[in-house]
């Protein structure tokens, strides 16, 4: 009788130890877990906090490969939530404007639920600090891997061998330059610097869409802007407003354009108006709000965007409607802009930049628009089907080496 007494508490005490061992090793297994997942999220933020590296090319290379890989986003954990739109900005080398649009956005009402990534194809501290200084939302930075900065001596960059822009094709032919055998439609040779821009605007489009991680699974619009521009305070709140006027008066058009070239003339009248449109590379290609179906749609054209001889992708893309894209772009089009065009020089002017004076006239547009943002709701005048309209190509796009690296963009991200 004892020896089955004893028996009973062996086993009662045995089944008691295991037990008490598989609870212990399952709070130290979750432990680990966790510590494993801070420690990940501190290697990744030690990972891309290193400084970028502009010593040399090389390192510059090395460093916008990093930097694309990580995707580090930067205020990440103050504002967790999923974004409800997503801006992105085509980024070149005007600081001046730059800090403009910065402080635009940092006045933006609900800036906190949106995801503002800058898209760079010049790379430099003061930019590169300007963009880390944003607190008001989450931020990523992403860099155009085919830049003229890293390949200043060797396409996409100017090769010393190339053609000169206005020799003749008989005389490139005899000189025996690289490109010889391809001139544009109006027979010029290619310009790196002239190139550049359309190839930028491509592959952002691609890597946005396709590789950046914190994006999958969005189902939104993706707002595309340049460093030039400057967003009204109420942004945000209209262009959800637009979204769901498109879902629900709307569901053929296919573009979001909450900016024109109109500036605040008659902002107090327009601000609550919105009217279709067929898309206009004059008109539309400021604050152009996309959505993925539209991006599968304008994937569906890869060729025809990536052979058409225009250096400007905003006339590629209207050449595109109508004709590889059967039916025409229909724009969804704010009459009251909430996207204004502060820049006086760029690609084709480079002299005589006043970025105070645009500062100051935008100040003073926006002391008198102020009492019309945020408008209660929108009204829509639709006005019917859109029709393809041609345009006379612009050339500078006729070298089938940019064909092929902006054809291969999809696989080269």
């Amino acid at each position: 009788m004892r020896f089955r007494l004893l028996k009973k508490n062996f086993i009662a005490f045995l089944v008691i130890v295991i037990v008490f061992v598989m609870l212990f090793y399952s709070i130290r297994r979750t432990k680990d877990e966790a510590n494993v997942e801070v420690t990940e999220k501190e290697t990744s933020q030690t990972a891309v906090m290193v400084k970028f590296d502009y010593g040399t090319i090389e390192n510059m290379r090395k460093s916008i490969y990093d930097s694309n890989y990580r995707q580090f986003i930067q205020n990440g954990d103050k504002f967790p939530l999923d974004p409800e739109v997503v801006v992105v900005v085509q980024v070149h080398n005007r600081p001046a404007y730059l800090k403009m649009l910065i402080q635009s956005l940092e006045k933006v009402t609900g800036i906190q639920n949106t995801l503002v990534i800058f898209s760079h194809d010049f790379f430099s501290g003061e930019i590169s600090d300007m963009v880390k200084g944003i607190t008001f939302c989450r931020v990523l930075q992403i860099y155009f891997p085919y830049s003229t900065q890293l390949y200043p001596n060797e396409f996409p960059g100017q090769d010393p061998q190339d053609c000169p822009r206005d020799i003749s094709k008989e005389d490139a032919i005899k000189r025996g330059c690289l490109n010889a055998e391809h001139p544009d439609s109006y027979g010029h040779y290619r310009e790196a610097s002239i190139t550049q821009t359309k190839h930028h605007w491509w592959w952002k489009l691609h890597f946005v869409f396709e590789r950046v991680k914190i994006l999958r699974g969005y189902n939104g619009y993706v707002v595309f802007i340049e460093e030039d521009n400057y967003l009204l305070p109420d942004f945000h709140e209209y262009f959800k407003s637009m979204a769901e006027l498109r879902k629900t008066k709307c569901g053929d058009c296919d573009v979001l354009a909450i900016g024109n070239h109109n500036g605040l003339s008659g902002f107090h009248e327009l601000s609550s108006k919105t009217e279709t449109a067929g898309w206009l590379s004059t008109k539309h290609n400021i604050g152009m709000g996309i959505s993925r179906e539209l991006y599968y749609k304008l994937m569906g054209c890869n060729n025809a965007f990536c052979t058409y001889d225009d250096y400007n992708w905003d006339w590629t893309l209207q050449n595109l409607s109508g004709t590889c894209i059967s039916k025409p772009l229909k724009a969804l089009v704010a009459l009251g802009s909430r996207v204004l065009h502060t820049g006086d020089c760029g690609l084709h002017q480079k002299e005589d930049c006043r970025p105070e004076k645009a500062q100051e006239r935008v100040d003073a547009a926006l002391r008198e628009a102020k009492s019309a943002l945020f408008p209660p709701a929108l009204t829509l005048t639709d006005h019917g089907p859109v029709e393809h309209q041609p345009h006379m190509k612009n050339g500078g796009w006729g070298d089938v080496r940019d064909h092929t690296l902006c054809i291969n963009y999809a696989d080269r991200l």
